[in-house]
């Protein structure tokens, strides 16, 4: 188990869409047990409520906000919150997704732009604003949830959503390289079906 006393973690989508837990929920509650400050946002202040609830019924240091990170504004009040509780940001985890059915010529072109907000979008925005901070301390991680859909056809059309996480891990591949020089690691998590 890493030791992250002293280090702050925002993590977007920290709700869960419904009971039981989601990739979000799981990470900042894993994050907190593991010593880390938590700044959680999600779409869904009452999902985010329950995750922080979680973490200080056992013990951790936790705070949580709405945001819709699909909105640079948002993006920018939500790290601006952060900094003002924290001081800092060591970790990000961009955690926004959905997916969305349908191929390139039964998928609205709305759902399309949608999808490609949720899931490739959500994760620029994110990096645009806390990678100057990292830059600045002169470290931190930046982890993004991808997708096996990214990498391959999973059994049920959803090009929207593959090709957004596919997005994500090249969003990710390129930004690693251009931060490395700069003490800030940047990875890409590719969970399979579940």
């Amino acid at each position: 188990m890493l030791n992250l006393s002293g280090k702050v973690a925002l993590v977007t989508g920290c709700g869960s869409m419904g009971p039981g837990w989601g990739n979000g929920k799981a990470i900042a509650v894993l994050l907190a047990r593991q010593g880390a400050s938590v700044f959680g946002a999600d779409l869904d202040l009452e999902a985010a409520r329950v995750t922080e609830q979680l973490i200080r019924d056992e013990g951790g240091t936790v705070e949580v906000m709405s945001a819709d990170v699909k909105q640079a504004g948002e993006v920018q009040r939500m790290v601006q919150a952060c900094v003002e509780r924290f001081g800092r940001i060591d970790i990000l985890v961009n955690n926004v997704g959905r997916s969305e059915p349908g191929g390139p010529v039964d998928m609205a072109e709305d759902v399309w732009d949608e999808q490609m907000d949720i899931n490739a979008k959500t994760a620029f925005l994110c990096m645009k604003h806390v990678l100057p901070l990292m830059e600045q301390q002169g470290s931190g991680s930046v982890v993004s949830i991808s997708s096996v859909a990214g990498l391959r056809y999973v059994g049920k059309p959803q090009v929207g959503y593959a090709a957004a996480k596919a997005a994500m891990m090249q969003l990710t591949k390129t930004t690693a390289v251009l931060y490395a020089p700069k003490g800030v690691r940047l990875n890409c998590v590719v969970p399979g079906l579940v």
